[in-house]
């Protein structure tokens, strides 16, 4: 099973972002999504969906809370469910 991450791009260098996931910054590849919007607008502060280094998609902040309040609770009976959120040295 895949898990995607939602997290907050925080900046941009080209096609690639530091995205914040639960207070940690983690480098991520926009190349699927582009690191600007259909108008030309920078992605900065906008939501993605984070696997495996690659924004996968864009998600609305709603989805993106509802999604990670999920994986919170899931953390609480299946702790491996912490590198997904708080990095990999969980």
């Amino acid at each position: 099973m895949c898990i995607g991450v939602p997290g907050q791009i925080r900046a941009i260098d080209g096609n690639q972002a530091k995205v914040e996931v639960c207070g940690v910054q983690r480098d991520v590849d926009l190349t699927l999504v582009g690191s600007c919007d259909e108008q030309g607008q920078s992605r900065i502060g906008q939501w993605v969906l984070v696997h495996v280094g690659f924004a996968m998609s864009i998600i609305d902040e709603a989805e993106a809370r509802d999604t990670l309040e999920a994986l919170q609770n899931m953390f609480e009976v299946e702790p491996d469910v912490g590198a997904l959120l708080f990095g990999e040295e969980q």
